[in-house]
């Protein structure tokens, strides 16, 4: 059944909305888990992946691997990079800047959530 009208159910138009997202769109897309003490550390579940994060691949074929660049080196002597999906990998170092720390801030589930002194038990 479907739930909203204005989202096709076409396989072929949700492949073209998806490949030909805005980088906005695509940078959501883009998102990774975070490992358990940054979890702890952070209070969020996911970052968009960026340039200088270090990762560590929990699916496929490259499973068990760390470092920030995957590079292979063909039978010519070239080196190739790995393309692996963000879904496969978790973020083990986070590289801060300003920007990235406004973003944690905002996403921090603890200071937006509700705590136990906010709320009055009214009997």
């Amino acid at each position: 059944m479907k739930f909203n009208a204005d989202v096709s159910s076409s396989r072929r138009k949700s492949r073209k909305a998806h490949f030909a997202a805005p980088s906005s769109v695509r940078r959501k897309i883009m998102s990774s888990a975070l490992s358990k003490e940054l979890r702890g550390k952070h209070n969020t579940r996911s970052l968009p992946i960026r340039k200088d994060d270090e990762v560590r691949i929990v699916r496929g074929k490259y499973k068990g691997r760390e470092g920030k660049v995957t590079q292979r080196d063909k039978s010519n002597g070239a080196t190739v990079p790995i393309g692996i999906h963000p879904s496969n990998v978790v973020i083990t170092t986070i590289k801060l800047d300003k920007d990235r720390r406004a973003i944690l801030d905002r996403k921090d589930r603890k200071k937006n959530g509700k705590s136990g002194e906010d709320v009055e038990m009214v009997d």
